[in-house]
């Protein structure tokens, strides 16, 4: 994935709340029993309320990515740029589509942080609060996705991550999101009608990212990766992972195979009315 070098970008959309102490956000222990049950819970989803509260951002937060992300070429060369290159191209295309589209910012932020729907860690994994409209995620995430998930990673599967948070913005501004109700758990369920959509939204958007104006091009080995970090967290690869078994009644996102169908299906026809993941079975 490579991103246009005089493209501007547009820091605003990010916030730089790294080293700045998070507020009061609390830890989540128990070991890694405890936070793999966390991270299916929210791992790429909507909210996980823990407490109350935001953390305010100055505009000094964000000084030292507004004066080292400026061009398209400094997000070919840094992983920060690149994160808010895609932010800006993600939100160029789903601006130009929705009609009465918000921009939601990204927050950046280092172990923990509080958000409109609570306290959070990085345990929890990349999040949309749907009560703030906004996406947080550690960039430690990335190493955990290589690490502890097995995704091969690369530049478009850190896209693909930022990506599906927009779905669930898009989401949230049709009152998609409100069809779950307390259908949150199930091969089937509302809950992973969701994700799949979000994946499928992600695929969209890759299809037109290039008209977006900020990225230059995406080669077949981008699009392998995406598919390859979509599977990695899917709900079966992730509980074979840690308990050495598969519970589809307990599923919150996916398969790994439907998040990978859904995301082709999206990033294929190049059509969000493609995504309807709720009038189907064929999941």
């Amino acid at each position: 994935m490579r991103f246009r070098p005089g493209s501007k970008l547009d820091t605003g959309q990010v916030r730089d709340r790294r080293g700045g102490g998070g507020g009061r956000g609390v830890a989540v222990g128990g070991g890694v029993g405890t936070i793999v049950v966390v991270v299916v819970l929210a791992l790429l989803g909507v909210d996980v309320p823990v407490g109350g509260g935001t953390d305010s951002v100055s505009l000094e937060d964000n000084q030292q990515l507004s004066s080292s992300c400026r061009t398209g070429a400094d997000a070919n060369q840094n992983e920060d740029c690149r994160i808010v290159g895609v932010v800006n191209s993600v939100q160029a295309y789903w601006g130009d589509t929705v009609e009465g589209y918000r921009e939601a910012p990204t927050n950046f932020f280092s172990g923990q942080t509080q958000t409109g729907c609570g306290g959070a860690t990085s345990a929890v994994g990349p999040f949309y609060c749907p009560a703030d409209q906004q996406i947080y995620i550690d960039l430690n995430f990335y190493d955990d996705l290589r690490s502890r998930f097995g995704a091969q990673g690369g530049p478009f599967a850190e896209a693909y991550v930022i990506a599906h948070e927009y779905g669930h913005h898009v989401q949230h501004l049709l009152g998609t999101d409100a069809k779950v109700g307390g259908d949150r758990e199930g091969e089937t369920s509302g809950s992973v009608r969701l994700e799949l959509q979000a994946d499928c939204y992600a695929g969209v958007w890759a299809a037109n990212a290039v008209e977006t104006e900020f990225i230059e091009e995406l080669t077949d080995q981008d699009i392998a990766d995406g598919l390859d970090a979509a599977a990695a967290v899917g709900d079966d690869r992730i509980q074979e992972r840690a308990t050495g078994r598969v519970d589809r009644e307990s599923w919150t996102h996916g398969s790994a195979a439907s998040r990978q169908k859904w995301f082709n299906t999206g990033f294929r026809g190049g059509d969000a009315r493609r995504c309807d993941t709720f009038a189907t079975n064929a999941l």
